[in-house]
């Protein structure tokens, strides 16, 4: 009898710490690869103030927007693209008063920094010979990859689309297709200006008009398990308000307000 007595003790005593041990850990964030360098950096920022450091996921945003759909534990979600944060706003997996767009990003070509030169980026520009015979230009995986989504739209306005479409190097994630260009293994690659400015082993050829595209938004929001955790809503407010920016542009990002 005693015995039972301590266990259900036990078990008193441990529920009731649980709230508290959650206030103590840092929000799960789900982020988009290309905001990792910018994101890393606004954690340690946020962790300087006495917060929780923040735990980050990056991936492309299909795959992390279906993780979140088999109940991976996400606090934040960061989409590169309206489109995942809608797939799971459709889905009831997000505090939809919470989703706010506040950073954007532009679309360049790029090749390896040995072997870079101005690309005129323009409707006419014949790409495929640029390419030559086996050349390939990395980006996202179109079918399920914001930035190879971006890029898809650029090369059609382009009146190239049916030329590039075979010749497409298809990355998991906007990181892999420009790890592609970097070890000289793509010619080009299609990422956003933020991850070229970040690499030393790839030049800016072109940028694609903003008009060739639809705009580069980076939508976040807390997620449905979150809702309650006044840390992760702390968080957010923190990377989508004005105490964020300066790192936000510090890594290139602009400003999508």
């Amino acid at each position: 009898m005693l015995r039972r007595l301590v266990l259900v003790a036990a078990a008193a005593v441990s529920l009731a710490t649980m709230p508290a041990a959650r206030a103590q850990e840092g929000a799960t964030v789900f982020a988009a690869a290309s905001l990792t360098d910018a994101l890393r950096a606004l954690g340690q920022e946020w962790a300087s103030r006495g917060h929780p450091a923040p735990r980050f996921s990056f991936a492309a945003s299909s795959a992390l927007a279906r993780q979140i759909e088999q109940g991976a534990p996400a606090d934040l979600f960061m989409s590169a693209d309206e489109p995942w944060m809608d797939y799971v706003e459709q889905r009831n997996l997000i505090v939809n008063a919470t989703r706010e767009s506040p950073i954007g990003n532009a679309l360049v070509l790029v090749a390896p920094a040995n072997a870079a030169r101005a690309v005129a980026v323009e409707r006419g520009t014949d790409l495929l010979i640029l390419l030559g015979p086996n050349g390939r230009i990395a980006t996202g995986d179109p079918a399920h990859v914001p930035v190879g989504r971006y890029a898809q739209a650029a090369l059609t306005w382009m009146g190239q689309w049916d030329a590039i479409s075979p010749r497409l190097a298809r990355a998991d994630n906007v990181r892999a297709a420009l790890l592609l260009v970097e070890r000289g293994e793509a010619p080009f690659g299609i990422v956003y200006a933020t991850d070229a400015a970040a690499s030393p082993g790839v030049r800016v050829a072109g940028t694609f008009p903003a008009g060739s595209h639809p705009p580069i938004t980076y939508p976040f929001a807390l997620t449905r398990r979150a809702e309650g955790n006044a840390q992760a809503r702390a968080l957010l407010a923190f990377l989508a308000g004005p105490e964020a920016v300066p790192i936000w542009q510090r890594f290139g990002f602009a400003l999508a307000r």
